[in-house]
Protein backbone atom coordinates (compact mmCIF):
# COMPACT_ATOMS: atom_id res chain seq x y z
CA UNK A 1 0.00 0.00 0.00
CA UNK A 2 1.33 3.63 -0.91
CA UNK A 3 0.33 6.47 1.48
CA UNK A 4 2.54 9.65 1.07
CA UNK A 5 3.88 11.07 4.22
CA UNK A 6 2.34 14.87 5.55
CA UNK A 7 4.22 14.99 8.78
CA UNK A 8 7.00 14.20 10.64
CA UNK A 9 7.87 15.09 14.16
CA UNK A 10 11.38 13.29 15.57
CA UNK A 11 10.80 12.19 18.96
CA UNK A 12 13.25 10.86 21.08
CA UNK A 13 14.90 7.50 21.35
CA UNK A 14 15.40 7.72 17.60
CA UNK A 15 11.83 7.48 16.85
CA UNK A 16 9.96 9.30 14.16
CA UNK A 17 5.77 10.37 14.61
CA UNK A 18 4.63 9.92 10.80
CA UNK A 19 1.53 10.76 9.68
CA UNK A 20 0.31 9.61 6.30
CA UNK A 21 -1.94 11.12 3.98
CA UNK A 22 -5.01 8.83 5.06
CA UNK A 23 -4.79 11.07 8.58
CA UNK A 24 -3.40 7.75 10.14
CA UNK A 25 -0.51 8.35 12.55
CA UNK A 26 2.32 5.65 13.10
CA UNK A 27 5.86 5.27 15.23
CA UNK A 28 8.94 4.28 12.96
CA UNK A 29 12.23 3.35 14.66
CA UNK A 30 15.28 4.46 13.21
CA UNK A 31 17.69 2.44 15.40
CA UNK A 32 17.39 -0.52 13.31
CA UNK A 33 19.08 1.75 10.91
CA UNK A 34 21.67 3.85 12.40
CA UNK A 35 24.90 1.15 11.69
CA UNK A 36 23.79 1.22 7.87
CA UNK A 37 25.56 3.84 5.51
CA UNK A 38 24.48 7.35 5.20
CA UNK A 39 22.29 6.37 8.25
CA UNK A 40 25.37 6.58 10.50
CA UNK A 41 25.30 9.88 10.39
CA UNK A 42 21.75 11.02 12.01
CA UNK A 43 23.13 9.54 15.23
CA UNK A 44 24.21 12.96 15.35
CA UNK A 45 21.20 14.12 16.94
CA UNK A 46 20.95 17.64 15.47
CA UNK A 47 21.19 15.61 12.20
CA UNK A 48 18.41 13.61 13.65
CA UNK A 49 16.12 15.98 14.46
CA UNK A 50 16.38 17.57 10.47
CA UNK A 51 13.77 15.35 9.41
CA UNK A 52 11.72 17.15 7.38
CA UNK A 53 9.05 16.20 4.87
CA UNK A 54 9.86 16.26 1.47
CA UNK A 55 7.72 15.21 -2.04
CA UNK A 56 5.71 11.99 -0.48
CA UNK A 57 8.53 10.98 1.78
CA UNK A 58 10.88 12.27 4.71
CA UNK A 59 14.39 13.63 3.74
CA UNK A 60 17.39 14.41 6.59
CA UNK A 61 20.02 17.69 6.09
CA UNK A 62 22.54 15.19 5.02
CA UNK A 63 20.17 13.90 1.92
CA UNK A 64 19.77 10.67 3.46
CA UNK A 65 16.26 9.65 2.97
CA UNK A 66 13.31 6.12 3.42
CA UNK A 67 10.87 5.37 1.11
CA UNK A 68 7.65 5.57 2.51
CA UNK A 69 6.18 2.28 1.71
CA UNK A 70 8.65 0.82 3.88
CA UNK A 71 7.75 3.88 6.27
CA UNK A 72 4.45 2.81 6.57
CA UNK A 73 4.87 -0.65 6.69
CA UNK A 74 7.41 -1.20 9.31
CA UNK A 75 5.93 1.34 11.35
CA UNK A 76 3.46 0.51 13.92
CA UNK A 77 -0.06 2.90 14.99
CA UNK A 78 0.21 5.37 17.18
CA UNK A 79 -1.94 5.55 19.94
Amino acid sequence: MYLAVKDVIPLSDYQLLLTFENGEKRIFDMKPYLDKGIFKELKDENKFKSVRVSFDSIEWCNQADIDPEVLYERSVAYS
